[in-house]
């Protein structure tokens, strides 16, 4: 039986990521801006992405950790890993790749990544990996549509006017401004925030830029307290009442200008 040592993680193309995430991933969307891409293989198939780049707003993450320059920091902007993949597989992959950026992106202080407990989950992994939790929220960017199919705060409010034509259509808004910000639609539509929480994770691949972070770090205490335990939307205490397993195993359960450096090296094993 396979397991996580078994995989290699390789710089892959934008394309071969965002196909992968369009099958597998949750929201099935890419995130336009994302510029570095891994892939993990098991048996030679591409069976794990992730994919990183700048934040959608990037002006506001950078203030976090005090003095970051506009290039020293990643979000991991989507992570997708499918079932065929051992347990661990992402942990695994992400200490291989932060490794990696380390090595050969050294002006990368930190890496920034949400998690989605309106969609998906809150973050288990992220917590296995390293990362650190600097916030808990109610969600207010998710909206549910007309059409079945969620729609996020920004679609809408970084589209043009003639953009939301379209995107109004998409989603199904049988009334819409499309001069105006997504939150007078979704009233129009009667249509409500997804019930969940987002979580906000920061990785520091250079431990002193710690030092210079400017929000509390929460204890992973806070999700129960807060009732934020989430996995597909549904608490998990619920999950638990009503089946008696609230795990996120197995690979599926995935938690959106890189300069002067020398290319990565085509193949690095996980065993490396």
């Amino acid at each position: 039986m396979a397991s996580a040592k078994d995989i290699v993680i390789k710089p892959i193309s934008a394309k071969a990521a965002n196909d992968l995430v369009k099958r597998i991933h949750y929201s099935g969307k890419v995130v336009s801006n994302s510029n570095l891409h891994f892939g993990a293989f098991l048996n030679g198939r591409l069976e794990g992405a992730m994919s990183f780049g700048s934040p959608m707003d990037k002006r506001k993450v950078l203030t976090l950790v005090e003095g970051t320059k506009w290039n020293g920091m990643l979000e991991l902007n989507r992570m997708a890993f499918s079932d065929a993949l051992p347990k661990n597989s992402e942990s695994r992959a992400m200490s291989i790749v932060f490794r990696l950026i380390r090595k050969h992106y050294p002006h990368i202080d930190w890496i920034l990544s949400f998690s989605d407990g309106a969609q998906c989950g809150d973050g288990t992994i992220y917590r296995a990996s390293g990362f650190l939790l600097t916030q808990i929220k109610t969600n207010s960017s998710l909206y549910g549509t007309p059409s079945g199919v969620p729609i996020a705060r920004m679609t809408w409010d970084s589209a043009t006017p003639k953009q939301r034509v379209n995107i109004a259509k998409q989603y199904g808004f049988k009334e819409y401004y499309a001069s105006c910000f997504l939150a007078k639609t979704v009233k129009m539509n009667n249509c409500e925030p997804l019930k969940g929480y987002q979580l906000r994770y920061i990785y520091f691949l250079n431990p002193k830029a710690k030092e210079r972070l400017t929000v509390p770090i929460l204890p992973f205490s806070k999700i129960d307290e807060m009732g934020a335990g989430m996995y597909k939307g549904q608490s998990k205490r619920d999950k638990q009442a009503n089946s008696g397993d609230q795990s996120e195993s197995g690979g599926a359960a995935p938690t959106v200008t890189l300069q002067s450096s020398p290319p990565l090296s085509n193949e690095v094993s996980a065993n490396g």
